[in-house]
């Protein structure tokens, strides 16, 4: 259960990953990029050249087959450099990659998934609203089908759409259905992003400054009945198409993205403290610095572990709701402990832009709330469970 040797695909897409970030994810390019809070997308593609972005779809549409161990393995990798290139491989590979592949119609999978396996596609999500946030069914977004059922039109405001000026796509959760009960009256729907009547205004954030996170506002869009996330047979289905892989694969992305920013912020803090001399020694040397950072090393490897279980299991298709809400639960609030710890070991230099810490920290920051919360993942593990 890759626990004690990983598989050997694994590892030789691990030392692609480190050689296209030794050389395209310079420590001063990261800085302007996430200044900019734009990465741009010839990098992306030209990560996408090493066919990474396949590893989520099957053979039969260009993909290299489903392996959701090894696209956790490529985001850990990525993370360690920021969200520069790990937030477009997720806009891909997963938001677009996983949800097609599951969910999409026979056309959907054909035109969309050999663009996605080589990473000429980016997806982004449309599932918060600025009055609805852990309560997805209660979205106010509308989406009504024409009589004749080949087109549909879209009201309403997704919030924290992070990358909507990048992507092609933006994946709604919507109301399509007033009459039916909760649950039963909603509909996933894909969104050009150039169709006419969509609005994009920005929202400035701390972390994750990969793309520019946004409202995305809808007034009258058209779109074609052929949008519907599984065709019109996906008609007022969506909540199953998220609740089942969905939010599962979800919290598997971003709990991969904490687990490679909270190590490189390890290896910051390892670093340093024997190049960092105080009292005549490297402060490697310090008892209580040892300890930090021994302990933030122990933790990291809890971290790795909860995660990959859960990978495992997703990936085999065996029930994981719990322990992906699990391993986000852990793995984002311990990652925050680790990283914070690490920045104190670093001291001042840990806070200013010309050491990495100081963007792990604002990455890290984010992690306990995006991708469902960590109050979300308690009540989502309380339930499955069967807690009264």
């Amino acid at each position: 259960m890759y626990f004690t040797s990983e598989p050997e695909h694994i590892t030789m897409l691990r030392e692609t990953v480190r050689r296209f970030a030794k050389k395209e994810l310079t420590d001063d390019k990261l800085r302007a990029w996430d200044k900019a809070c734009e990465v741009p997308m010839d990098v992306f593609h030209r990560f996408a050249e090493t066919g990474a972005c396949g590893v989520t779809i099957d053979e039969e549409y260009g993909g290299s087959g489903r392996d959701l161990v090894a696209a956790v393995a490529i985001i850990d990798e990525l993370a360690r450099y920021g969200a520069a290139i790990a937030g477009p491989f997720i806009h891909c590979a997963f938001y677009g990659g996983v949800n097609i592949s599951e969910n999409g119609s026979l056309k959907q999978k054909q035109e969309l998934l050999p663009k996605l396996a080589r990473g000429e596609l980016l997806m982004a999500y449309g599932l918060s609203e600025p009055n609805v946030g852990g309560d997805l069914a209660a979205v106010e977004t509308t989406a009504k089908l024409s009589e004749d059922k080949n087109t549909v039109t879209i009201n309403g405001t997704k919030r924290w759409c992070t990358a909507a000026r990048i992507a092609d796509y933006v994946i709604c959760l919507v109301r399509s259905d007033d009459e039916s009960k909760k649950y039963k009256n909603l509909s996933m729907v894909m969104v050009p992003l150039d169709t006419p009547g969509i609005d994009i205004v920005d929202l400035d954030h701390i972390g994750l400054r990969y793309a520019k996170t946004t409202d995305v506002i809808f007034t009258d869009v058209e779109i074609s009945a052929d949008h519907i996330l599984g065709g019109i047979d996906g008609w007022n289905k969506g909540w199953n198409m998220l609740a089942s892989e969905a939010l599962d694969v979800e919290k598997l992305e971003i709990t991969g993205v904490a687990l490679g920013v909270a190590t490189a912020a390890v290896e910051d803090a390892w670093a340093y403290s024997q190049e960092r001399k105080q009292f005549g020694k490297p402060i490697s040397s310090h008892q209580s610095v040892r300890h930090d950072l021994v302990e933030a090393r122990t933790k990291l490897q809890a971290c790795r572990h909860m995660l990959y279980h859960a990978a495992f299991l997703a990936q085999n298709r065996l029930p994981c709701s719990v322990e992906t809400s699990m391993a986000k639960l852990f793995v984002g609030d311990t990652a925050l402990d680790i990283v914070l710890k690490c920045q104190q070991v670093m001291g001042a230099y840990g806070c200013v832009s010309e050491y990495a810490m100081e963007r792990h920290v604002r990455d890290i920051m984010v992690m306990p709330i995006v991708g469902g919360s960590s109050k979300i993942q308690k009540n989502n593990i309380a339930g499955r469970l069967r807690l009264p």
